[in-house]
């Protein structure tokens, strides 16, 4: 009788874990799918956007009742074409993609919404091993920049210009080579130099193949350079949507600002599986130590009248566009 009341309270142990789990994953199931789906398309996929991925990672969109849908389109301009054609809803990359938009007359056109890094991500990278690197010591040589237009490029060629040096007289800038292929022509013998983001940057250091000796986001200032935006009739018909989407950024960009490195590294090692844990917090505390990221998603009048103030200087802006139309600041 002793053996039998054993095995019936087994077996009830065994079906209330049963009947727990399938309440648990019905539950989860049930919330799941009261998440709002929001698709979105990134510039690149960098460490440069740590606090964007911890976010994801953390929960923190989830707690807004978003479901981000991740893709990669690689350049600012994929990433404006893949939001004005509605294939996405909300783009990351350069603020300078919603200003060509908006000045080329687009009706829906794009505006920014969240910034989340506030400074360029690029280091320079040179062939040659320097003890004291002065941007002097790039007169003669020649550059691989990235794309005519881009934000790096722009950035990069008005610090050269803030310090007195002229883009187009005292040094050559190669700007045919596309964003993913910038490493690899470094590698393969062009330029004695190039502005590489995180973690290819590392990479040419590891293999012995370069040297990083300067970050091109200490000589453009503070700018709103990678942000987030959506057609003007998306905020519009959405404004729930964006406000939990901001709120989530600004928990991440908070998380990252005040947590370790390598706890950070951890979070969001799912996003860079190929790297160790010792590289990617390298990498993070790099950014960090170098004030990369924005200390709130709000976009100033001032950032973004500076982000023009680049362009105009570079040649890529004739008239500068309304702050009022291309920043949304919430309801």
């Amino acid at each position: 009788m002793k053996k039998k009341i054993i095995i019936l309270v087994c077996l009830l142990i065994v079906l209330a874990g049963v009947l727990f789990f399938v309440i648990s994953k019905t539950s989860k199931n049930e919330e799941a799918s009261k998440l709002k789906e929001v698709k979105v398309a990134e510039v690149a996929h960098t460490i440069f956007y740590a606090p964007a991925y911890a976010a994801i990672s953390k929960g923190y969109f989830e707690d807004e009742g978003i479901k981000i849908d991740l893709t990669l389109a690689a350049g600012a301009d994929k990433v404006s074409a893949a939001v004005l054609s509605g294939d996405v809803d909300v783009g990351f990359c350069g603020s300078e993609a919603t200003i060509y938009v908006y000045n080329s007359g687009e009706e829906d056109y794009l505006v920014n919404f969240a910034r989340l890094t506030k400074r360029d991500g690029a280091f320079l990278v040179s062939r040659k091993k320097y003890d004291n690197f002065k941007l002097e010591d790039l007169k003669g040589k020649t550059v691989i920049g990235g794309r005519a237009g881009g934000m790096p490029e722009m950035t990069f060629e008005w610090g050269l210009r803030q310090n007195g040096i002229d883009p187009k007289k005292d040094l050559t800038i190669d700007t045919s080579v596309a964003f993913p292929a910038m490493e690899g022509a470094f590698i393969g013998g062009n330029a004695d130099f190039v502005t590489l983001f995180e973690p290819n940057a590392l990479s040419v250091e590891k293999q012995g193949l370069g040297y990083v000796v300067g970050y091109v986001g200490s000589w453009g200032g503070e700018v709103p350079y990678t942000a987030y935006n959506a057609r003007k009739s998306y905020i519009k018909n959405n404004p729930e949507v964006i406000e939990g989407f901001t709120k989530a950024i600004n928990k991440g960009l908070e998380y990252v600002k005040n947590t370790d490195s390598s706890v950070v590294a951890k979070d969001i090692y799912e996003f860079f599986p190929e790297l160790s844990l010792n590289d990617l917090t390298a990498i993070i505390e790099r950014y960090k130590t170098n004030d990369a990221w924005a200390d709130s998603p709000e976009i100033t009048k001032d950032d973004f009248n500076h982000l023009q103030e680049i362009m105009q200087a570079s040649g890529e802006l004739d008239k500068k566009a309304p702050y009022n139309k291309l920043i949304y600041q919430g309801k």
